[in-house]
């Protein structure tokens, strides 16, 4: 039944009383942010027990390709849509034009001036060297390296826990979320098998860094291609671990701090996607 006001009319926005959240006066839960933090969370507990390590959850700007017709995904859906694991043959290119990455660099830049101390800033130029870590999984073994003092910053074996993909018809990107486990290993002998020079910007906020990164990958002295990658990663993981720990459901204070931080994440991540337009406007 519709309630009219003494003219006979609809109330006018006026006139309406706040509204409750909903008939229960709370918010229904968003099924996106939960899947997403209880896939994290799985990988968190399938992570190697044996291993002495750190989780890497990192979100990439990027995009889904059917690897049938090698052109971006089309899918029968409106909005941001989390596709099941392998459910769809279709791989993940973390790659922008040059022109996107102008343009992130740009919105970024302007934030930075804008926020006075609230976001830090650092600019890198890092070699990756990799080696065959000799492991039936084909993980290698990544020796980083600062280009400007020749200092080795991490040697490392990643592990592969999972990928989740996020398909955004509605923008000109998607993304994917990855969790990974890093563990320090010696430096590797022999040769190498590929390198990739790395110039980045690393933007911190928070909990997070937002690093715009221009990569040079060299297979050979002769040989090398150039990408553009974004990608927004969780900066402390023993905090992501711990949170991850005290979730339990019960309502506790620990364990809604994991949940926040994975709606705060989920939402830098849609930022970047929704500004991925490479145009010379503000922030969308």
């Amino acid at each position: 039944m519709s309630h009219h006001n003494s003219n006979g009319g609809l109330p006018s926005s006026s006139e309406l009383p706040a509204l409750s959240l909903s008939i229960l006066n709370v918010e229904p839960l968003d099924e996106f942010i939960r899947e997403v933090a209880d896939f994290i969370h799985h990988m968190i507990s399938q992570r190697p027990k044996d291993l002495e390590g750190s989780v890497e959850v990192e979100a990439k700007v990027g995009l889904l390709v059917d690897k049938h017709t090698g052109m971006r995904l089309q899918l029968p859906v409106l909005t941001e849509t989390i596709l099941a694991p392998n459910s769809i043959e279709c791989r993940f290119e973390s790659n922008m034009s040059a022109q996107q990455h102008k343009h992130y660099n740009k919105l970024l830049n302007r934030l930075l001036e804008e926020s006075s101390s609230k976001i830090g800033y650092g600019h890198l130029y890092l070699k990756d060297t990799f080696y065959d870590s000799g492991g039936r999984g084909g993980e290698k073994v990544r020796v980083t390296k600062d280009e400007k003092t020749n200092s080795v910053l991490a040697c490392t074996r990643k592990i592969r826990l999972g990928d989740l993909n996020i398909y955004s018809p509605k923008r000109p990107a998607d993304w994917r979320i990855s969790v990974n486990f890093e563990v320090p290993v010696p430096h590797p002998t022999g040769t190498s098998t590929h390198t990739r020079r790395k110039d980045r910007i690393s933007y911190t906020h928070e909990e997070f860094a937002i690093d715009l990164t221009q990569v040079s990958t060299s297979n050979s002295p002769s040989q090398s291609t150039l990408s553009h990658e974004l990608e927004i990663e969780i900066s402390r993981p023993e905090y992501l671990v711990d949170a991850a720990y005290a979730r339990d459901g019960s309502g506790s204070e620990e364990g809604a701090a994991y949940d926040e931080l994975i709606r705060a994440f989920v939402n830098n991540a849609r930022i970047m996607v929704r500004n991925a337009d490479g145009g010379e406007g503000a922030w969308g």
